[in-house]
């Protein structure tokens, strides 16, 4: 069996980059606006979500309890689309590629979760 390294640190680095670069160091404003829809403290919930998503990318490196994580990504990625489509569809350039590359990004997410055990 191949190390699953590699595979860990590519979903890793997609949790990085949205947390840490887009929502933490602000390098994505579009997300901001995008949260700022939501009915609750929008720079509060980007900084809780960025948090979040680096949480979430050590934890995926970790490789400790490989499921559970997958469900985690899961659920983020499930309630962070569902939010913004009802409250941001309309500042959402391309809904359904938002939604195929989420897809396929929780499909890896699974298949390492499988191998891991």
């Amino acid at each position: 069996m191949p190390s699953l390294l590699l595979p860990r640190i590519a979903i890793a680095s997609v949790w990085i980059y949205q947390g840490f670069w887009c929502k933490l160091l602000g390098h994505a404003p579009h997300h901001q606006k995008i949260v700022e829809t939501a009915p609750f403290r929008a720079r509060q919930a980007l900084v809780a979500l960025g948090v979040l998503e680096c949480v979430v990318a050590a934890w995926v490196l970790s490789g400790i309890r490989a499921r559970e994580a997958a469900v985690m990504q899961t659920l983020l990625l499930l309630s962070m689309n569902t939010a913004g489509l009802l409250w941001a569809r309309r500042l959402i350039f391309d809904p359904v590629g938002m939604l195929l590359q989420n897809i396929v990004f929780l499909l890896l997410a699974w298949i390492v979760a499988g191998q891991l055990g």
